[in-house]
């Protein structure tokens, strides 16, 4: 980076390369907690990159471009960041919690897989009820991942903080509670700062499609309506979820020197760029995407 150049949320780790996103997490959580106790996470990783990569026995791999692996690993880095700023900025979380987070990131869009007798369609039909089969594939695989009673029941309880319509889970109180909100918070934080965002969004708009997902009847739909998102994701972000994105600045700032939350930063100049797309017409909005090859990623999409 050059000394002149703004440290950037994309500059600091390859979020698209899973054994440098894990090394990172581990990292963080070891200036906070014993590193054994980081093991179940690690095991928990591994399992789930299998699953998405087609590798875990009963399943097929992943094939929703917007809701892949590349998205949970945002949402466990953020996790992780949020954790470490909590744990900064006020009294730590305990590391039982810590873990169960982590792992919940890890799990959270499980239901997005299809079983390997499921072969209608991609795992995008499941829009709608994917936050219940992400807790059911995780009940069914508990053994695998070495969850035991207790543990499952509050990773479940997390899981349900990811799903849009779940605000009314805040009346719970406590760790619990400011725990479920940092994995809503990494969840929408995680996708939306993603350097290509926009372009993926063409991919949730295929899955919204299959899904039967009512008012997003061309590509441009979802471009215009996710600046009516953006809206309501911030008073979500600010009401419901705690603020708890502020703890991302007690991380970049402890650890990078970096006055800036450099999430709502990326997720801000999303924003901005994504105003002037729909403010221009005199050209084909597409062509404003280039971060990601989409026709690559359309046909291996559409030929699923």
């Amino acid at each position: 980076m050059a000394a002149n150049e703004k440290l950037q949320l994309s500059m600091l780790i390859d979020h698209e390369n899973p054994a440098a996103v894990l090394e990172e997490a581990k990292n963080i959580f070891i200036l906070n907690y014993d590193s054994e106790a980081f093991e179940i996470v690690e095991n928990c990783f591994n399992l789930t990159e299998a699953l998405f990569n087609g590798e875990f026995p009963g399943y097929r791999s992943c094939n929703t471009e917007y809701h892949n692996f590349s998205h949970t690993l945002d949402c466990f880095l953020a996790t992780i960041r949020l954790i470490d700023g909590r744990n900064i900025s006020a009294q730590s979380l305990s590391e039982e919690t810590a873990t169960n987070l982590l792992m919940s990131a890890m799990l959270h869009d499980t239901g997005y897989i299809q079983e390997a007798w499921d072969t209608t369609g991609t795992g995008a039909k499941y829009t709608k009820i994917h936050v219940t089969r992400s807790i059911e594939f995780v009940t069914k695989n508990a053994e695998k991942y070495m969850i035991d009673a207790e543990r499952l029941k509050n990773i479940s309880d997390f899981i349900e903080f990811t799903g849009l319509r779940s605000d009314g889970l805040a009346v719970e109180e406590g760790e619990k509670a400011l725990a479920g909100s940092i994995l809503g918070t990494a969840d929408l934080m995680g996708q939306m700062s993603d350097r290509a965002y926009l372009e993926k969004l063409l991919f949730l708009y295929h899955e919204f499609t299959e899904a039967g997902l009512e008012g997003f009847e061309t590509e441009f739909d979802i471009l215009k309506k996710t600046l009516a998102f953006y809206e309501s994701t911030m008073v979500r972000l600010n009401k419901n979820l705690m603020r708890c994105y502020e703890f991302a600045e007690y991380h970049f700032r402890s650890r990078f020197r970096v006055k800036e939350n450099l999430y709502i930063e990326a997720i801000d100049k999303q924003m901005q760029y994504l105003k002037k797309i729909i403010d221009d017409s005199t050209s084909n909005f597409r062509s404003k995407l280039k971060r990601i090859d989409l026709e690559k990623m359309e046909s291996r999409y559409l030929s699923t």
